[in-house]
C-alpha cells in the first residue's frame, strides 16, 4: 500500500521533531532546530533529559514485556530512534504487537518505511485528545485485543494537553483496557528546575501545543484509579535505574501503573 503525505508542516516547530533534534536525529527542520536550541540556551542538559526519557521508556516496556504484556499502544510515539518500543518488546517475545500513534506527518512517513516488513507493528495518525476515534481505528483493532491486557504508553505527550484533557485521556484508557493492563507516562515539570523552567517552557510557544509543566502531585492525580508501581511518581532517571544516576537531570516525572 502506498501512503502520501501532503503537508509536513515544516514552517513551524513540532514536538516530535524538536525531540528528534535533542536525540541527535536528522528528521527536523529549521524551525524545530531553532526552538530546540532556544531550550538548550536556557539549560544545556535538556537534550540529556530527552535521552533519559527515552531510556525510561525502554525500561518500562521491558518490564511490561517480562510481566507478560504482548500488545502495546504508543500514543505520541515520535520519530523512530534506536530502542523503539517494538524492538524492546519483540526482543522479549517476537510475537508482541505494537501500534504507534502520532499526529506529525513526518512520523507517519518514517514509521511506515521502518515497519513495512513487520506485520506485528503499525503506525497511524491520531490524537491523545480524541481517544474515542483512536480506539475505533481499524489498524489498531486489527492488532490489539482490548479484552486482553495491554501496555498503554503516554510518554512525554500528556504535557501537551490541558489538565482536563489529560485527566480525560487517562480515565478513558482506564475504562477501555482489561484488568492486568499497564499505563506508562512521563510529564515535564518545573519542580526540579524552578528558576529555569519558565524560560525553557517557551520552547513550545511557537508550536501548536504549548507545554504544561506539572508537579509530582498533579502527575499522581492523573493516575487516580490505577495501582501505581514502586517507586511511584519519580524523576525520569530515578525510576528503577539500571545504572548510575549521578549527574542526571530533573526535568521530567515518570510513572508506571497497573489496572487491578
Amino acid at each position: 500500500m502506498q501512503y502520501e503525505v501532503t503537508d509536513l508542516q515544516s514552517d513551524r516547530p513540532h514536538p516530535a521533531r524538536i525531540y528528534d533534534y535533542w536525540l541527535g536525529g536528522k528528521d527536523n527542520f529549521p524551525p524545530d532546530r531553532e526552538a530546540a536550541e532556544q531550550a538548550i540556551g536556557v539549560s544545556a542538559d535538556i537534550p540529556a533529559a530527552a535521552r533519559e526519557n527515552r531510556a525510561f521508556l525502554q525500561r518500562a516496556v521491558r518490564l511490561l514485556a517480562e510481566a507478560g504484556i504482548r500488545q502495546f499502544v504508543d500514543i505520541g510515539a515520535g520519530l523512530p530512534s534506536p530502542g523503539n518500543v517494538h524492538e524492546v518488546a519483540q526482543a522479549v517475545d517476537p510475537a508482541s504487537r505494537v501500534v504507534y500513534v502520532d499526529n506529525d506527518p513526518i512520523v507517519l512517513t518514517h514509521g511506515r518505511a521502518l515497519l513495512a516488513d513487520n506485520r506485528s507493528t503499525t503506525v497511524f495518525s491520531g490524537d491523545v485528545r480524541k481517544l474515542d476515534e483512536l480506539f475505533e481505528h481499524p489498524e489498531l483493532q486489527a492488532l490489539v485485543d482490548f479484552a486482553q491486557p495491554v501496555g498503554m504508553l503516554l510518554v512525554a505527550v500528556l504535557h501537551f494537553v490541558t489538565d482536563e484533557e489529560a485527566q480525560r485521556a487517562v480515565a478513558q484508557v482506564l475504562e477501555k483496557v482489561a484488568p492486568g493492563s499497564y499505563l506508562v507516562i512521563s510529564n515535564s515539570t518545573h519542580e526540579g528546575n524552578p528558576e529555569r523552567a519558565a524560560a525553557a517552557a517557551k520552547t513550545w510557544d511557537k508550536t501548536a501545543t504549548p507545554i504544561q509543566l506539572r508537579t509530582r502531585a498533579q502527575v499522581a492525580e492523573l493516575l487516580a484509579g490505577w495501582e501505581v508501581l514502586e517507586p511511584g511518581v519519580e524523576f525520569v532517571p530515578l525510576w528503577r535505574p539500571d545504572g548510575s544516576t549521578e549527574g542526571t537531570t530533573r526535568w521530567m516525572y515518570a510513572a508506571v501503573a497497573r489496572k487491578a
